[in-house]
């Protein structure tokens, strides 16, 4: 069976024009530090800090801006900042789901709804499903060897001619599995 890359996504925020303004400034532009693995996707230089009832985190923002504000933790951050009931969903699902404070050097927003776990998935282009014999939203599990190998089960499979073929978990699911450094999976059915 063939192999994918298993990326960790860390603690991140996804902002829209109107936020970007009110958090860094009319018209600012949010700075492309590191292209992602996701075509057109972008670490920016720019942070915010994510505040709940109980603290707050740093977190990076992923460009380009969004048509909605949304800000994706792992269960431990949610937990640490003190934010309860933060649901595991696919990232834009936030109806509904739990609100923070983001701020920024120039202001703060304060969401109603946003905050969520991103559900685990696997990126990948139509000619890729077919290697793999899935097919868009089809759920799988996929296998990582690692020094503490495990079967990752309720694995979401998106699959669009934009993406790149790659996983992504969050940070507790990469340290439940010491998916560090470079990292394959392969789906088990």
């Amino acid at each position: 069976m063939a192999n994918f890359l298993v990326e960790t996504s860390a603690r991140h925020v996804h902002l829209t024009r109107e936020a970007v303004d009110t958090l860094f400034g009319k018209g600012h532009a949010l700075t492309n530090k590191k292209d992602l693995s996701q075509p057109g996707q972008f670490a920016c230089e720019e942070k915010v800090t994510v505040i709940g009832p109980k603290g707050s985190l740093k977190a990076s923002i992923l460009g380009p801006e969004r048509g909605a504000n949304q800000v994706e933790l792992s269960l431990t951050d949610a937990r640490t900042i003190g934010l309860a009931g933060v649901p595991v969903r696919e990232s834009g699902d936030i109806a509904g789901s739990v609100g923070c404070v983001i701020e920024g050097p120039c202001g703060k927003i304060e969401l109603t709804e946003g905050v969520i776990a991103a559900k685990r998935h696997i990126h990948m282009t139509t000619a890729d499903a077919a290697v793999f014999g899935v097919k868009d939203k089809e759920i799988v599990g996929v296998k990582l060897n690692t020094a503490r190998p495990l079967i990752f089960e309720d694995v979401v499979v998106r699959v669009s001619d934009s993406y790149a073929l790659a996983m992504h978990i969050d940070t507790d699911e990469s340290n439940a599995a010491c998916a560090f450094g470079t990292v394959y999976g392969e789906i088990v059915k």
